[in-house]
């Protein structure tokens, strides 16, 4: 039987094939970028052969280089479907699901009682992000963009249309106000870097062809839930997203104010992680929340 070189080399080999530096190879295994290079060095000696054209930048696959990278790609994913396979069997019926903070606190978390009643034996654990934070990465991934972007295996649940609103409390201080032609002069809370990724109030103003009141005065939050709180408190006036915050349309704990919404072509999508997308728990949680899609 053929001896074959050390397995900490034909890692060190493969990871740098796969991420195309040295550097990013090494991060992957949490190692030095000196052992990752000692590594390939000692599989080469080994082999008496050239596996990269360290002339070129990024490093350049030789032909055995390539040669020994095909046979490695066959065999880490079988290594890799084998141990998902050994998971599945033996894993808790878990499902993370990951998502902006706004919708996972506006959308999913009111909806977890009939998740839950939905999905009996099925614990689900919820990882949010707030905008410009890194986003969380679960079993379900929901994003907030174009909704013709084609993303594998993915499901659109909510379009978006968007009206002003405000509490009870801010319109009961504020008498004169009952439509659009009444906001001048009022507070606007807004959140932080929207124009290019959603609706603030002046793209918002924009869509529905009108122009933004002269005089106002401008509130800003890097998180929706933050703003929605602050709105809820009678701070201001707040952009609701129509699907995203019905419980509190519905309870009165906001109002919408008359007048013209917003559409685009932008909003909610919810794929499975590549490596979870077969587990039947996944699948089953994937199809409640698509089923209550309002797209």
């Amino acid at each position: 039987m053929t001896q074959l070189p050390s397995f900490s080399g034909l890692t060190a080999f493969h990871a740098v094939a796969q991420h195309g530096t040295l550097t990013r190879a090494a991060k992957a295994l949490n190692v030095s970028q000196p052992a990752i290079s000692r590594r390939i060095a000692l599989l080469e000696s080994e082999l008496a052969a050239v596996l990269y054209d360290r002339s070129h930048k990024p490093l350049k696959l030789t032909t055995d280089g390539h040669t020994l990278n095909r046979a490695l790609e066959a065999g880490f994913g079988q290594i890799s479907d084998a141990v998902e396979q050994i998971r599945l069997a033996h894993a808790p019926r878990s499902v993370s699901v990951a998502g902006p903070s706004g919708f996972i606190a506006f959308w999913l978390i009111p909806r977890l009682g009939e998740l839950h009643d939905a999905c009996p034996g099925i614990s689900v654990r919820i990882l949010s992000h707030d905008f410009g934070d890194t986003p969380s990465i679960g079993d379900l991934t929901v994003q907030f963009g174009p909704l013709d972007t084609d993303i594998r295996n993915g499901r659109k649940i909510l379009g978006e249309s968007v009206f002003a609103a405000a509490s009870p409390l801010y319109l009961a201080k504020n008498p004169g106000l009952r439509g659009l032609d009444d906001i001048d002069g009022h507070t606007m809370l807004s959140m932080e870097h929207g124009r290019h990724n959603w609706y603030d109030w002046p793209s918002w103003y924009k869509a529905i062809g009108r122009p933004m009141p002269a005089r106002r005065r401008m509130q800003e939050f890097n998180a929706y839930a933050m703003l929605i709180n602050a709105a809820l408190a009678g701070q201001g006036l707040c952009l609701c997203w129509s699907g995203l915050l019905d419980s509190f349309l519905e309870t009165g704990a906001l109002v919408a104010i008359d007048g013209p919404r917003a559409q685009s072509d932008r909003g909610y999508i919810i794929a499975p992680r590549e490596g979870a997308r077969k587990r039947p728990a996944v699948e089953q949680v994937m199809a409640w929340i698509a089923a209550q899609s309002v797209v």
